[in-house]
């Protein structure tokens, strides 16, 4: 698989759908915000289907999402490689079984340009509005670029498309570079300097061991401690890869089983007491790798496995036994030109701040940027409690489609697999509304608060909510406006078709017909 050497710019291609000119306001029959795995793989299905007259808004520039945008040192994913694309488009030329970030990146840009969505893709077209017209039965869409109007909207933008920054005092007094792990400063040369890692989450047990032999000192500013169990990495032999390619069932074979095997760890989230055995994997783990006690005793959950995230890493964990690296459990209070000063009164000299802090979750910037029926914007609907029917749709905001949305997200196996699950949701609405004459179609009030009432319900008893933690699995409000709570295959079977019963549907408009 080739690494394309720059950034496509797809806005000089010919024959593409109709862009803003001389004052006229194009029309579409969809419109997608963002070019990650969501927002591609539902462009590749729209033209499978026969539907070319839509775009694709990505407010960078070039395709990935996530995928594009963390680029920091040892960035990989923590589901198996083949489990991790879609499953119309395999790969079998992964060169490890957990894919660094740049061959998932590389695959992304491949399978745009070989199902032709580059030409679909505008960008550096950042979504600053979009507006539904309840009697237009349109959305208006208004870019950094230029305004459309579209039928339908999809919301492929993702949860993790946002960082979020720690909140403390004085850092932007800060005299040193301060970045955030989504926003690698590769023009950097860490060589000697005295770092600050703040958060010990996904991203930074992955990016300190790497930095961690270069860097003068190294503290790690823990809030809580994560559980870490092995990795068990490696590199496809030349034979497995060849296998996949001249004989593609067997990489099909391979993923069945990866998927079914980590959807048996449901089990465990859905009943602490199961997670007893995984968390003494875990705990073996750590004697193994850190020889110091009163080290282990800082970097020791003391709450249930799977409350928060479960890491993997094979060499996060020697890395904080290394005689430049300190674990500061201490909170931060504040932070001064040189330094971070923590509640003990400390101030630790530092000149290079770096927040491995996560992503803006729980108030989507988006969120703020989408206004319904009412006019009011789909952050003051949630109000700090994100919802959607089926984790897809939402009353208030017909023909309007969020993926990755509320409830969706997953501790146990692929976010590609719940992407393609309501894709397919969204080409039967499509279908529906294209062959019944509907103009505008939402879930009920009732249909709705159902789903929401029955995540909650799902919910309750896991270690999710029982597992003595705070995570970003909860919302502001200590609701599971997250995760998508059991077993991933009824979520495709409730998607695989739109159900009319659950929705309100208005007919086409006069002017539309």
């Amino acid at each position: 698989m080739s690494t394309p050497t720059r950034a496509r710019d797809t806005d000089t291609e010919q024959d593409t759908p109709p862009g803003p000119a001389d004052g006229h306001v194009p029309h579409l029959a969809v419109a997608i915000v963002g070019n990650g795995f969501s927002g591609l793989g539902t462009a590749i299905r729209l033209r499978q289907a026969g539907e070319d007259n839509f775009l694709i808004f990505e407010r960078y520039d070039d395709v990935g999402g996530t995928w594009r945008d963390n680029s920091y040192p040892g960035c990989a994913c923590d589901v198996p490689s083949h489990l991790y694309s879609f499953s119309f488009a395999p790969n079998p030329d992964w060169s490890r079984s957990f894919s660094p970030q740049p061959e998932i990146h590389a695959y992304l840009q491949r399978v745009s340009a070989d199902y032709d969505i580059d030409r679909f893709t505008r960008n550096q077209h950042e979504v600053l509005d979009a507006s539904w017209d309840d009697t237009a039965q349109q959305w208006t869409v208004t870019t950094s670029q230029g305004v459309w109007t579209a039928d339908a909207l999809v919301l492929g933008s993702g949860a993790l498309s946002d960082p979020s920054f720690p909140d403390v005092p004085g850092l932007e007094d800060f005299e040193g570079p301060v970045f955030h792990s989504a926003t690698w400063r590769h023009d950097l040369d860490l060589t000697g300097r005295r770092v600050a890692v703040i958060g010990t989450g996904a991203s930074a047990i992955q990016f300190v061991p790497e930095i961690a032999p270069v860097v003068g000192s190294l503290e790690v500013f823990q809030r809580t401690p994560p559980w870490i169990m092995p990795r068990g990495d490696r590199a496809i032999t030349r034979a497995e890869k060849l296998l996949f390619r001249w004989f593609p069932p067997a990489q099909r074979v391979v993923r069945e089983a990866i998927y079914w095997a980590r959807e048996t760890f449901v089990f465990g989230f859905r009943d602490p007491r199961r997670m007893g055995k995984a968390a003494k994997i875990a705990e073996a783990h750590m004697r193994r790798q850190v020889s110091d006690p009163e080290l282990r005793e800082k970097i020791t959950p003391s709450y249930a496995m799977g409350c928060k995230r479960i890491l993997l890493s094979n060499d996060y964990l020697p890395a904080l036994d290394r005689d430049n690296v300190e674990v500061v459990t201490e909170k931060i209070v504040e932070i001064r030109p040189h330094g971070v000063v923590t509640a003990d009164g400390v101030e630790h000299e530092v000149d290079t701040i770096i927040a491995g802090t996560g992503f803006a979750i729980g108030d989507l910037p988006i969120s703020h940027r989408i206004h319904g029926r009412d006019g009011r914007t789909l952050a003051d609907h949630w109000a700090g409690s994100p919802y959607a029917h089926n984790g897809t749709m939402i009353a208030g905001f017909p023909n309007a489609f969020t993926l990755l949305g509320p409830n969706t997200g997953l501790g146990h196996n692929s976010v590609v697999f719940m992407i393609e699950s309501q894709i397919a949701l969204v080409l039967d609405t499509l279908r529906h509304q294209r062959t019944h004459g509907v103009g505008a179609v939402e879930p009920t009030r009732a249909a709705q608060d159902a789903f929401v009432a029955e995540m909650q319900q799902k919910t309750e008893g896991t270690v999710w909510v029982d597992g003595g933690c705070s995570s970003w699995y909860l919302d502001q409000h200590g609701k599971n406006s997250a995760l998508w709570p059991t077993f991933t295959m009824p979520f495709r079977r409730r998607l695989r078709r739109f159900r009319p019963e659950e929705y309100t549907l208005t007919p086409l408009a006069a002017a539309r017909r």
